[in-house]
């Protein structure tokens, strides 16, 4: 133990502490475990406890130069562990027994009692130099203890000795009651819970207790896998006090649709964030990736998170009609960023989305756009977090100066509008419609603005036109009324027009259309 680990006095610093190097564990502790603590881990088994643990340890070698003991009271041999831990990412085997050094006090505690396994521990912590504990199954301990009164006689022994030692120490036993005897006596108590939620298997990390500092209270989403235990915080917990929000001039990002812009009084004010609300087919996707693509024109970074379109085939969609997306991804101006409609978590989802913009070293303003808001409520594994995260989530954005379009999707046909995340009108600045409306037996597309906040904007209806030629809005939609019901009807005042063009029509040869052409093109 280093003097400056000890503060000179042979005791710990004061406050000084061990990180876990475990994926956001650290932050939800509020920089790790206290150095000479001891805490409690329990979980069911295969909740990850021993994952957990010798990740730890591995990672505090690593980062920290420390040497660490791994003590099973278990009757499964180390080699069988070792085995199991070889495939991870963090396991290396160079550093047994060096610097980890496993050792089983099964037999110990079975023929010697209490007093063996702590002599047992004394002797090995102080010739390995250990500044990391780890006992793996402590309910074996338990069993052996004749009284409830001796086996907290025993925690309190240990933790007295990992104190003086200044060796931090982790006691993993499975899933008990909080008041036991052991939570009583520790620094604090982590629990890791594996449970079905409906047909999802959820890991979660909850901190019950951590004394002497603060720590995120409530269920964090955990994943394993080959490189280990990642924690991930609740969103709307990690985020809860964002930063201050850019206070820059701000100025209009437009959408390169000369008309929707000006409906927009120039565009989006930069730093805001927009929900494309619309039913499957009516352009929103396409109508997001042309406010990248005019950034791109204008030198502006622009990221697209989707779920559902794979990167090639976005590409294809919008070159199809005019897009030139695939000239600015292979620039590196437009980042696609695909999450395959598979089981994710959806503040792991958040988390990545957040670091691939922070990835971005420059200080620019960015655009964003989120394909669609259905992915995040589709990995919530409790919806009724949805409205604190989606305002933790947009809170977040604004801070790092992001103009962010973020689409949700509405029913095909539909008297009334309904969304499907009401949440998600509130917690942004503008509200873009786009719906079908049938007239005549022909389908028109119709783009409308339905909010926008601190700023002036057009209130008509326009229609929305998709062809091989490109989009765009028209200048009006003044044929119709109530079309907002998707139920358009002729106004009486449009119909002497619309019967002369009727006639007009009728007189013109019909055009051939060639055998499985289109007409026009199509958007999500």
């Amino acid at each position: 133990m280093s003097e400056s680990a000890t503060g000179g006095s042979g005791q710990p610093a004061r406050d000084e502490r061990v990180q876990s190097g475990i994926p956001r564990l650290d932050f939800i502790l509020q920089g790790g475990l206290k150095q000479g603590g001891t805490y409690a881990l329990m979980g069911p088994p295969g909740s990850g406890k021993t994952i957990l643990a010798n990740q730890l340890c591995f990672n505090h070698i690593e980062k920290s130069g420390g040497r660490c003991v791994y003590m099973t009271l278990l009757i499964e041999s180390h080699g069988k562990m070792l085995r199991h831990l070889e495939g991870m990412s963090f396991f290396r085997l160079g550093d047994v027994p060096e610097k980890i050094y496993y050792i089983s006090g099964y037999q110990k505690v079975r023929d010697e009692g209490f007093s063996g396994l702590l002599e047992l521990i004394r002797t090995t912590l102080r010739e390995r130099r250990a500044t990391v504990f780890i006992v793996d199954g402590m309910e074996s301990a338990e069993q052996f203890s004749s009284t409830r009164q001796a086996y907290g006689e025993f925690i309190h022994s240990l933790q007295a000795l990992a104190s003086l030692l200044g060796c931090t120490t982790l006691l993993i036993s499975n899933m008990r009651e909080r008041t036991h005897v052991e939570h009583t006596l520790v620094d604090g108590v982590l629990e890791l819970s594996d449970q079905l939620i409906g047909p999802r298997a959820v890991r979660e990390l909850t901190v019950h207790k951590f004394r002497g500092g603060d720590y995120l209270r409530g269920r964090h989403e955990v994943e394993i896998s080959s490189e280990g235990v990642s924690v991930h915080p609740r969103t709307e917990v990690q985020f809860a006090h964002p930063g201050e929000f850019a206070h820059e001039q701000r100025t209009r990002m437009a959408f390169g649709l000369p008309r929707l812009d000006e409906m927009l009084s120039g565009g989006l004010p930069s730093g805001s964030t927009t929900a494309l609300l619309g039913a499957p087919g009516t352009g929103k996707t396409l109508l997001g990736l042309s406010f990248l693509l005019e950034g791109a024109r204008q030198g502006q970074k622009g990221t697209y998170f989707g779920f559902y379109e794979p990167p090639p085939r976005l590409i294809e969609k919008a070159e199809d009609v005019g897009l030139p997306l695939e000239r600015y991804v292979r620039d590196g101006t437009i980042q696609l960023v695909w999450q395959p409609p598979l089981e994710h978590f959806m503040d792991s989802l958040a988390e990545q989305l957040l670091e691939t913009l922070r990835a971005e070293t420059r200080r620019e303003r960015r655009r964003l756009f989120i394909d669609g808001a259905e992915g995040f409520r589709a990995a919530a594994v409790y919806p009724d977090r949805m409205p604190r995260f989606l305002s933790a989530l947009t809170n977040q954005l604004r801070s790092l100066d992001v103009t962010t379009v973020m689409t949700d999707e509405l029913e095909l046909f539909q008297p009334q509008l309904n969304l499907p995340t009401p949440e998600l009108a509130n917690v942004v600045e503008t509200v873009l419609l786009l719906r079908y409306v049938e007239m005549r037996s022909q389908i028109y597309r119709l783009l409308s603005i339905m909010k926008m906040r601190e700023s002036h904007y057009d209130t008509s209806l326009r229609e929305f036109r998709i062809s091989r030629g490109g989009i765009d809005v028209a200048d009006s939609f003044r044929s119709a009324e109530s079309i907002l019901s998707g139920t358009g009807r002729i106004r009486e005042e449009a119909r002497p027009l619309l019967r002369e063009t009727a006639k007009k029509t009728a007189k013109k040869k019909p055009a051939k259309r060639r055998r499985g052409g289109k007409k026009d093109g199509g958007g999500r």
